[in-house]
């Protein structure tokens, strides 16, 4: 049986916004950006690698992989496209509010197809959030953007992590 999908974004989750001074983050310049990077968090992953197969779910995309995965000594991880996705018919229906806040749900669900997964992001929006609690094939984690990921969401992680079926039958 394979493991679960964990989707990583970078921006707000790993590259935190404005984390507390004593929290162990280092600056790096990539691409032209100050990028905010912790030991910790290079630990916390390769803690979850034991239990997920880590995917990059970020705008950074294959950026990830060039200058993320190396700055946290992690080796490649899968990327799940988001430039230039082109939404098909059969693509899940978000409200209309969520549609911009939504746009990595439809590439998500494709890149997982029907393999239990947990999401990790700063912008998940209250919707999806909603529709999936009663979902144990997934987990969706968001993520205070000013901290970025803390322990207590590397626990949950671990706790229970997503596994095939659903709790609910009525869940989309």
């Amino acid at each position: 049986m394979p493991k679960p999908l964990l989707f990583l974004d970078v921006d707000g989750v790993l590259n935190p916004v404005c984390p507390h001074p004593d929290a162990g983050f280092d600056s790096h310049t990539l691409l032209g950006y100050a990028v905010l990077l912790s030991a910790r968090h290079a630990g916390w992953l390769r803690e979850l690698a034991g239990t997920y197969e880590l995917c990059w779910a970020t705008t950074w995309e294959d950026h990830a992989n060039v200058h993320i995965a190396p700055a946290l000594g992690l080796p490649r991880l899968p990327v799940v496209r988001f430039s230039g996705y082109v939404p098909q018919p059969d693509d899940p229906k978000v409200p209309v509010l969520d549609l911009i806040a939504a746009h990595k749900w439809a590439p998500l669900l494709r890149y997982a197809d029907g393999r239990p997964f947990a999401w990790v992001d700063d912008v998940i929006p209250g919707s999806l959030l909603r529709r999936s609690l009663l979902r144990r094939d997934r987990l969706l984690l968001p993520v205070e953007p000013g901290q970025g990921l803390q322990r207590h969401h590397v626990d949950r992680l671990l706790q229970r992590p997503p596994a095939a079926g659903r709790l609910g039958q009525n869940c989309a």
